[in-house]
Order: structure tokens, then C-alpha cells, then sequence
């Protein structure tokens, strides 16, 4: 008889992720609000810098799967916070990861937070930075909470296009609004370089990362999970303008 949760473990297996490969494929599938997380989260990490009791804002945490993951990887305090999802429901989770003492959720807007100057040593942002972070205001809000020398991180889908290029048929049939947000590796380090305030380690779009993605949305589909409309875009695409974007920084001057 087949086992669903056995296939979903092994074609999500991935030697790309070694520390997100360690959690339950189940776990991850049942609170899905997008691409892997852990996935993302992994690969933002890898080019961040994250030491035990960093404090560390989770900024659109969705599911809390990447604050738990966050916490538990880095050993550092984080705050879990996200518009849509419930702080309550988000605390069941955590209490259930064993992290009550470590990750304390919140729910509130991304442009509203309600944190004391320069509290975080870290700002890192999963799938989510991009519904707000377009503003050319938000950036400069943003970094009042991380302290001097604090670093931001943000990854996303992304798209290797600007406004103006033309697309190919498949991306032409298949787009919607959201992907208006999927923007690239040179259109977000502009964005924040212009500010004058961060100093940019690295804008990039994740090696594979389009891959990665399309091995998601297989893998859900075992489960009745997936979104064919997406997949169908990746195989088509290859690798040519999808995948994901990621850009870290370190705060430099003040707001």
C-alpha cells in the first residue's frame, strides 16, 4: 500500500538543506503558505550572521515555521510576527516545537511595529518583504529597530526581468497580480543601496533555487497540496528568469 508520508519525505529530502531536511515533511506541507520555507530561510542564512542570543524579528513569519527554525538552528530569542496569521494560533506551534522560552509571537501590520529603537540585532524576512518593502519609505522604517551594525535579510520569488522586458508566452499566459512582486537580485540592491544606509553583502538569485520551488509544488501534489498553474511556469522556464531572490545588508547609519 502506498504511504503518502513516506513519499513526501523522501522527495523532499535534500542534501542542498541539511538543517531543514531535519523537520517533518508533513509538518511543513499541513502549514504551508508558499515556497518551502525552510528551504528559503536556509539559504538567507547561509549568508547572514546569526550567534546564540541574537534577538531576531521574524518579519512576516506566516506559520511561525521559520521563527521555530530560526531559534532552534541559531539559538537566538525571535519574535514572530505576521498580519495574517494569528499570534494565538502561531503560540500553539511554537508551545508544541518546545520553544515557548525562545519564540514570542505577535500579529500586527509590517508597517506598524511596535518595538523599542535599535531592540533587534537582526531583521530576517521569508516570502513575505516584498508585499511591503517595494515602499521607498519602508527600508528607512524598517532599520529603526535594528541596532547599529545590525544586519537585514530578506529572499522572495523573483523574476530575472525589469519593468519593459519582454516576456516569453508562458509567462505571458500564466501571470497574476502577485507576481508583480517578483522582482530581481539588481532591482532590490538598488533599491536598498539608494538609501545610503545599508551596506549590501549580497543581492542574488538562489543557485537552483527554481528547481528547489518546482520540487516543492511536486512533492505537495502527493498530498493534493501542489499548484499546477506554478509548476507548469517553472518547467517551462528552466531556470531562465525564476527563482529566488535573496539580498542581505548590514545597517550602516542612521534612519
Amino acid at each position: 500500500m502506498a504511504d503518502p508520508d513516506a513519499d513526501l519525505r523522501s522527495a523532499l529530502a535534500s542534501d542542498r538543506y541539511p538543517r531543514s531536511s531535519q523537520y517533518d515533511a508533513r509538518w511543513l506541507v499541513d502549514n504551508l503558505m508558499g515556497p518551502h520555507p525552510l528551504w528559503m530561510v536556509e539559504s538567507l542564512t547561509n549568508v547572514m550572521r546569526l550567534e546564540p542570543g541574537m534577538r531576531v524579528l521574524d518579519l512576516g513569519c506566516g506559520s511561525a515555521l521559520t521563527s521555530i527554525f530560526l531559534a532552534r538552528e541559531f539559538d537566538t530569542q525571535v519574535w514572530a510576527f505576521d498580519l495574517w496569521t494569528e499570534a494565538t494560533d502561531n503560540w500553539k506551534r511554537i508551545q508544541s516545537a518546545g520553544l515557548a522560552g525562545e519564540v514570542h509571537p505577535l500579529d500586527g501590520d509590517a508597517r506598524s511595529l511596535p518595538f523599542a529603537d535599535g531592540f533587534f540585532d537582526a531583521i530576517v524576512s521569508v516570502d513575505a518583504y516584498q508585499y511591503f518593502g517595494t515602499d521607498v519609505r519602508y527600508l528607512p522604517y524598517c532599520l529603526k529597530f535594528i541596532r547599529q551594525g545590525g544586519q537585514i535579510g530578506m529572499i522572495s520569488p523573483g523574476l530575472r526581468l525589469e519593468p519593459g522586458d519582454p516576456m516569453p508566452d508562458y509567462l505571458i499566459q500564466g501571470w497574476n497580480p502577485d507576481m508583480c512582486t517578483y522582482l530581481s537580485p539588481e532591482w532590490w540592491r538598488t533599491h536598498w543601496e539608494r538609501t545610503g544606509l545599508v551596506s549590501v553583502g549580497i543581492s542574488d538569485m538562489v543557485e537552483g533555487s527554481w528547481r528547489d520551488w518546482l520540487t516543492w509544488l511536486e512533492a505537495c501534489d502527493l498530498v493534493g497540496r501542489g499548484y499546477e498553474p506554478d509548476a507548469s511556469m517553472l518547467r517551462a522556464d528552466q531556470g531562465r528568469f525564476f527563482g529566488f531572490t535573496r539580498i542581505a545588508a548590514t545597517r550602516t547609519s542612521n534612519p
